[in-house]
Formats: C-alpha cells, structure tokens, sequence
C-alpha cells in the first residue's frame, strides 16, 4: 500500500504543480482582458432571460438586466406559462424596463428541457434586425457593462461565441449553501485564454447569422442542455469560444443539502451525458485525489500507531492540499479583480472558497458515482430522463 501511496501522491504533486502553474496563466489572462479595451461594436442585441418560479432575490436580478449601458438591446423574459409564480414579476420589471421588455410565453415543451423549448420558442419570435443573441440566467446578476464587454468581441467575425461564467455568493452560511459556493468555484478555472472553453448559459453572445448557419435551434430540438448543445455545435463547425473573466456573473445563492445534492448532481449527469470525455477525465482527477489522501491518512494513523515516524507522510500528503489551495488563492485574487464591488463581500467569505475547496473533490466523486447509476435528474420542479444527447424524456 505504501509503494502505492507513494505514485499516487507524487503524481498528484505533479499535478498540482501543473495546474498551479495553470493558474499563474489564467491569473494573468484575467488582467490581460481587465485591460482590454472592448472596442465600439454595438449592435441591435437581443437578450433573451428564461425563467421559472421565485428564487432569492430574484426581482433585483432581472432589474440588473434592465441596467446596462453603452448597448442597443431589447429583452425578451421567457416563461413556460402565465400561471409561473415569477409572471407578476417579470410583467412588473418588463413594464418598467429602461430597455425595452417583452414577455414571452413558450408553452410547455415536448422532448426537451423547459428552458431549452423556452430560448427556441423566443427565439423564433425575435425579429430579424436584431444582429446578436444573448443568454442571461434569471438568478445571475451582471454589471452595468456586462452586456458591452460580452458583446464587443464578436466584432471580430471569426469568433463563434463568447462567454463567461458565474461567482456564487453564499446569502446564508449554513453548510450546504456555503459547500455549493466552493463546489461551483473551481470551474471558473476551466475557462481560459488557450483552453477548449464551452459556453455557460448564463452569460452566452452569438451572432444570429452563426447561430442560425449552424443550426443550434435543430440541435435544442431534443436537449435538456442549451450551453452544452450550444458547445457541441460550435466545436464540430471549428468555431471558438472566448472566454471573458471581465463579464464574471455574481449569483446570490441559498439552499439546503436536498437543494445542494439536486444542483450539483444535475450538473455532473448533464456533463456526463453531453461531454463525456471532460466527465471521464474529471473523474479520474477526482478520485485519484481522494485515493491518494484517504491513502496517506491511512498510512500517518498507522505509523502513529506504530510510534514510527510520520513526519515524511504528512508532508507528502499535504503537498497535494498545499498546491490546490495556491490555485484557489490565485483564483480568488482574479476573482476579486473582476468583480471589483463584490470585493470586500467576496473577501470576507474567504474561508469559503480557500478551505472548503480542498474537500470539494471527495464531493465531486459522490457526484460522479450518482451519474454512473442514473440518467434521472430534477430541474426547478420538472423530472427529466437523459436517454442520450439527442433524446430527453420528460418524466
């Protein structure tokens, strides 16, 4: 077990190191677009917001929705039904949008996720002036030149989409909220500057003639996943995806452990089924990394035991939690570089995203291990059955 602890632990050293090094990358790439000037391109946007139920502070964030300068754009709220508890809410923040707000009622859809029938039913009714689409989450809350910096790129008409993603807020500091904080966090280092980045639907810019030359409405057709669908065709067309740190999203979130495990085993599933190789390798990283901890744990209590010097194991298997707190340091300190209100808040819950990180992973396997013995999950009340990529059963 010994010798075995020894690869394992020495691997994830090196891993570490690597990804460590990662980060100094993508800490830099942050400042980098900080700085970047994102240019005068402003074309007629719409900006299409699915929504479902009532959620923390959800009136405030469709508000920020209405708030974005230096941008030609209109809104299009989308809902499955007028009988949604959000519909009073929406109609009220629609009505007295500084941009202009519609209400978009989708019906219910056949064969795919509600949001995904949502954009695609909203998006058949956006009229053709409007040159780029942009996705919004109803429980992010943007910045006022969110919208600009997001949309500006895509003045270069080589780049298929651009996109970013989000920094939860724990509104509350019971444990399973503050533990779907530090779940979430270490995504936001997936995304970079040379990385094979995806679009996360909460924070997505297209043009409409891309997004109509490659067909995403088809591909929607039978997904429960818009941004991973979104991913697939843009990567099969050769198409890239910019990453831009400057548009990170704050959520305010709040749950309990049923709310945390729905989430986060959701999240994992939906990855398995529609980025099968980012789930395997992610699930070898993960519990290799647990492996290697609940190994040397093993090995530390044994020599104690044994009154055996342990000195050499402890180091050996902190190293691994060592390095993986610097990442999280440096992923902070970008973090709070993007985001630069949110600072102090961001700050003070450091603890958060520093030390409950180091356990994240053993979460993550628990997810993993979810998403090999089911194809079930549940998303804001509807159960859905993900058969494959391309066939959804609504349950």
């Amino acid at each position: 077990m010994e010798t075995l602890f020894y690869f394992l632990v020495i691997s994830q050293i090196l891993l570490g190191g690597y990804l460590v090094w990662q980060g100094v990358q993508w800490l830099a790439y942050v400042r980098r677009r900080l700085h970047t000037d994102p240019g005068f391109y402003a074309p007629r946007v719409a900006l299409l917001c699915p929504c479902k139920g009532i959620e923390p502070g959800l009136e405030r964030n469709l508000i920020s929705l209405t708030e974005f300068e230096r941008q030609n754009y209109e809104i299009f709220f989308i809902l499955a039904s007028e009988k949604d508890p959000a519909y009073s809410v929406i109609e009220r923040v629609a009505k007295n949008s500084r941009a202009k707000g519609h209400v978009v009622i989708a019906g219910n859809p056949l064969n795919c996720g509600e949001k995904v029938n949502n954009l695609r039913i909203a998006i058949e009714q956006v009229p053709a002036e409007f040159e780029v689409l942009v996705f919004a989450d109803s429980d992010g809350r943007p910045g006022k030149a969110w919208l600009h910096h997001l949309v500006a790129p895509l003045a270069d008409t080589r780049i298929g989409a651009t996109t970013t993603m989000r920094w939860l807020i724990p509104n509350r500091t019971n444990l399973p909220t503050t533990l779907l904080a530090a779940w979430n966090a270490p995504v936001v280092t997936m995304l970079g500057e040379k990385e094979k980045n995806f679009c996360w639907g909460g924070g997505t810019a297209i043009r409409r003639s891309v997004f109509e030359q490659l067909a995403v409405a088809e591909e929607w057709k039978n997904s429960v996943s818009d941004d991973y669908s979104l991913t697939t065709v843009l990567e099969r067309n050769g198409r890239s995806i910019v990453f831009l740190p400057e548009c990170l999203t704050l959520s305010y979130v709040e749950t309990d452990f049923e709310g945390f495990l729905e989430f986060t085993n959701r999240q994992v599933l939906i990855t398995r089924v529609y980025a099968s190789r980012m789930w395997a390798f992610a699930a070898v990283t993960h519990l290799l990394y647990c492996v290697t901890l609940f190994l040397g744990f093993l090995l530390i209590v044994g020599d104690v035991f044994a009154q055996r010097p342990a000195f050499h194991l402890v180091t050996l298997t902190f190293l691994p939690l060592v390095l993986s707190s610097i990442r999280g340091a440096m992923r902070l300190v970008g973090v709070t570089e993007a985001l630069p209100a949110a600072r102090s808040q961001i700050i003070g819950q450091a603890w958060i995203y520093l030390g409950l990180t180091i356990l994240i992973p053993f979460l993550y396997v628990a997810n993993f291990v979810n998403s090999l013995v089911t194809r079930k999950i549940r998303w804001r009340g509807v159960g859905y059955e993900l058969v494959s990529q391309q066939q959804t059963k609504i349950l």
